[in-house]
């Protein structure tokens, strides 16, 4: 899942700075024929401690060969979160970034860096979970109670803080918000009854489920309308280098369109292909209901992101949507100022048309069959 927020949702994570690649390697060129053109390196940061069946729109180009077709050698290196790859794009060191909203945007607004949204691939997907059977059955349940989150320093404590005012608790009185960590020290605070409720996002909190604790998810359904994972560059590479843009995100739309047609092959084929990021601790039927579970739970924010921003095209991003992001964090006082909402995107005309043009027929097909894996 980083499924599913925002640089404010993920920052603060320790994660580690782990490089994660593909081996791509060129066949050598039968006699008398020129030689293969060399693959094109190219590097994409994503924050998050490991390359886990929830990214299939970065991993499965890769597996299935995509942006080697396209003429490109590309590697996903993880890195702490959004700011952080940012600031690789900015010094060089990668060509593009999973970002969350807010990092776009603060980037554009109060640090005016030039990073510009790609494609649009998740909306805030955070929700609060409670024991199903237990006795919060509604947000104003909440009062009076400890609510547990990641940390303090999250931007899932604004989307809280703005939850709880808006259905008549005050955050900083009727509640206490305590940093639980994330994985079993957050589990355990709910199951203790530390805390009696957990703000995470949403493949954090199907873990959880994984894990054996049913949990009723309360959240604001306002959140489902705002973007938060944008595939990004920056703008001098766009300048520099349009057509690995277009290539780049072409294999991004297309790996995206074949999980979305079998989400248990895209599984398969992470784990025959990146088999140190299989999960562990149970039977093989049972870690693949597990991961299938949260490959789900990244689809769906994928597929809400895409019915937000028109629902046509896979990557499309609605500038309104972004505006109303822009709003939110300007209300939460996350940002300074604001800026144009298309001055952060890369809306030129034919762009999104440019990477949905594939054969989507073979892509389907391919998925369906889900050969070789």
């Amino acid at each position: 899942m980083l499924s599913p927020t925002t640089t404010a949702l993920r920052i603060g994570f320790a994660r580690l700075a782990l490089g994660f690649a593909a081996a791509l390697a060129a066949l050598a060129p039968a006699h008398g024929q020129a030689p293969a053109k060399p693959l094109k390196p190219v590097t994409i940061a994503l924050g998050t401690q490991v390359v886990n069946v929830t990214y299939p729109w970065l991993t499965l180009p890769i597996a299935l060969g995509y942006w080697k077709e396209e003429g490109y050698d590309v590697k996903v290196v993880t890195v702490g979160g959004s700011l952080q790859g940012i600031q690789q794009m900015v010094a060089g060191g990668v060509e593009f970034a999973q970002v969350n909203s807010t990092g776009l945007i603060q980037a554009n607004t109060d640090n005016n860096v030039a990073v510009r949204g790609l494609m649009g691939t998740g909306v805030i997907d955070w929700g609060i979970g409670v024991t199903q059977d237990g006795p919060i059955k509604s947000v104003t349940d909440l009062k009076g109670k400890k609510i547990g989150i990641f940390s303090l320093g999250t931007g899932g404590v604004p989307l809280l803080k703005g939850y709880l005012r808006s259905n008549g608790i005050d955050p900083d009185k009727d509640v206490q918000i305590i940093a639980t960590g994330a994985g079993a020290p957050a589990l355990e605070a709910l199951k203790s009854d530390r805390v009696q409720a957990l703000m995470f996002w949403g493949s954090a909190l199907t873990g959880f489920q994984n894990a054996g604790t049913p949990l009723r998810v309360l959240y604001a359904p306002a959140w489902r309308a705002l973007p938060d994972f944008t595939f990004a560059t920056m703008q001098k590479t766009i300048d520099t280098d349009p057509a690995m843009v277009e290539a780049i995100s072409r294999g991004a739309a297309k790996a995206t369109l074949f999980a979305w047609t079998n989400p248990d092959c895209a599984r398969r084929i992470h784990w025959k292909n990146f088999p140190s990021t299989k999960p562990t601790g149970a039977d093989e039927a049972t870690l693949a209901k597990w991961d299938l579970a949260l490959l789900d739970t990244q689809l769906d924010t994928m597929k809400a992101a895409h019915a937000m921003n028109g629902g046509k095209l896979i990557g499309a991003m609605d500038p309104a949507a972004y505006g109303r992001m822009q709003d939110f964090m300007q209300g939460e006082g996350l940002i300074k100022r604001t800026v144009p909402v298309e001055s952060m995107l890369y809306l030129k005309p034919g762009f999104v048309e440019a990477i949905n043009r594939f054969d989507q027929k073979a892509v389907i097909d391919a998925a369906k069959a889900c050969k070789n894996v």
